[in-house]
């Protein structure tokens, strides 16, 4: 059987990945800004880009929300068959019974006398 083993997201990758869509999108805006067309054609380039990238969030939330339901789907599978692995018993063996440990009474410690003054 596998364990599924979790996918650790590195510093450096996390900053490389915030980095590079803060210049992508940088980029993009600059060049909507310096194109030379009115200001209809340069609003509606922006009100597409904000889209595009609201809709980008979106989406990854959605695949990230899909990936842990099949991870949490995937982690309940596995401990329902690993309790019924437990609990089979190919052989029918019954199990031992040992008798429990005979009651002895409790010892009682006398204090000793010889250091004792009158």
């Amino acid at each position: 059987m596998t364990t599924p083993t979790a996918a650790k997201t590195t510093t450096a990758f996390y900053a490389q990945a915030a980095i590079s869509f803060g210049l992508a999108l940088l980029g993009l805006l600059i060049g909507e800004l310096y194109l030379p067309v009115t200001g209809w054609v340069r609003a509606f380039l922006a009100l597409a880009t904000l889209f595009l990238v609201t809709s980008t969030f979106s989406l990854a939330k959605c695949v990230r929300d899909a990936q842990e339901t099949g991870n949490v789907v995937s982690r309940l599978d596995q401990v329902r068959l690993e309790r019924l692995l437990a609990e089979f018993d190919p052989y029918h063996v019954q199990p031992v019974h040992t008798p429990p440990p005979a009651h002895t009474p409790p010892v009682h410690t006398v204090p000793s006398v010889a250091n004792h003054q009158v």
